[in-house]
């Protein structure tokens, strides 16, 4: 299972890269093997406020749908539109080009309550 070294996690399966004050977010490859192949996404608009441990959004694979979980508060900057026409690109390459969206963080202390690569690994088993 990749979960890549430079990123953080929450326990709903969401992985957060930061890059100065901009937080990218999508889901892990362990989360889009468990939902199946994704079929819709929803995402939020630019300018949104989202809030850590808020829903942000939704995505329904054929056998399941679910919440997305907010790893950081902050105002959404940039959203991934081409998820809109291909959401398999999650289930193809989730750290990638299926990230979901950037988010202008409004308190990066909050990354300090997200687990390191060692502890989702230990929480995915």
């Amino acid at each position: 299972m990749n979960v890549p070294e430079k990123m953080k996690y929450t326990s709903e399966h969401e992985w957060v890269a930061v890059e100065g004050s901009i937080a990218t977010i999508g889901i892990t490859e362990y989360a889009q093997g468990e939902l199946g192949d994704l079929i819709y996404i929803k995402l939020p608009d630019v300018d949104d406020q989202i809030t850590q441990k808020e829903s942000f959004g939704t995505v329904e694979a054929v056998k399941a749908a679910s919440d997305l979980y907010a790893p950081v508060s902050g105002v959404v900057t940039e959203v991934n539109q081409v998820l809109a026409d291909q959401p398999e690109l999650v289930n193809k390459d989730p750290f990638g080009a299926g990230w979901m969206i950037k988010v202008q963080m409004s308190n990066a202390a909050e990354l300090n309550s997200l687990l390191s690569p060692d502890d989702y690994k230990a929480l995915i088993g």
